[in-house]
């Protein structure tokens, strides 16, 4: 099996359980669609956990936003993107641990390919946004109504099976076009061999479709898994209220998963 997370959010609590869950299942490679850091208080403490565990890492936009300036956020991701640079910038005892962050960072790729044969599927791409603009483009359930021209562009941009992060919303988009989120999926999608999936996979540390329990895929011979796994909401939240930085609503929001 493939696991596939993203939008982690320094939140270290999420990371954890979802890793933990991962590591039940027996997976054998997890790929991160990337923002590793952003809104939360453990940006280090993602950075390298992700660095140890994860195959396949790409750029999300608050990684760039880290690493060069946050463009089109607003003020509260502005502020937090700026405290977490300060965080990675700190003096450590050990340098080395700390430019081997940044050398990290500053090596991520924005697009990741490799064949599904081995899970029944064509060729398997990788992003954080959306396949034509891989950083900062976001793919809404809405557009399937709102911007059908947006989606069918979208699908012509992979060949079989397209996985994404950044809206924090998971679920699939098909080329009708048409979106199913995991209840109306039943939490498993069965991937056709001759048509194309735009597949979201959900966030980590910050979910955004009012389930507050971080979420991932699996990709399973033939299918693709949606899980969502529990984890201490309430303990991240204090973190982020005790940081002054990091306005309070980065930890109210996660209660509701909004």
């Amino acid at each position: 099996m493939l696991a596939v997370i993203s939008d982690i959010h320094s939140n270290m609590e999420a990371l954890t359980a979802v890793l933990a869950d991962i590591a039940a299942r027996k997976v054998e490679q997890i790929v991160c669609l990337g923002d590793v850091v952003g809104y939360g208080p453990e940006p280090k403490e993602c950075v390298d956990k992700v660095m140890e565990v994860a195959s396949v890492t790409l750029m999300g936009n608050h990684d760039f936003a880290v690493l060069y300036e946050p463009t089109n956020f607003n003020i509260g991701a502005e502020s937090a993107c700026y405290w977490t640079r300060q965080q990675l910038q700190a003096d450590e005892a050990d340098l080395a641990k700390s430019n081997g962050r940044w050398d990290f960072l500053g090596r991520l790729k924005i697009k990741h390919t490799m064949s599904g044969e081995a899970y029944g599927m064509g060729e398997l791409t990788f992003v954080h946004g959306s396949p034509r603009r891989p950083i900062n483009e976001y793919v809404f359930p809405d557009d399937v109504y709102n911007n059908a021209n947006k989606v069918t562009a979208l699908f012509e941009r992979f060949a079989h099976v397209c996985f994404v992060g950044h809206t924090h919303v998971p679920g699939v988009f098909l080329d009708t076009p048409d979106f199913y989120n995991p209840e109306e999926l039943e939490w498993v999608f069965e991937v056709n061999p001759r048509r194309k999936a735009l597949v979201n996979v959900g966030s980590v540390g910050q979910p955004r479709d009012r389930d507050n329990r971080a979420g991932y895929v699996l990709v399973e011979p033939g299918r693709i898994r949606f899980v969502r796994v529990p984890y201490d909401v309430q303990g991240r939240m204090e973190k982020v209220f005790a940081i002054d930085p990091l306005d309070d609503y980065l930890g109210t929001r996660l209660k509701e998963g909004r």
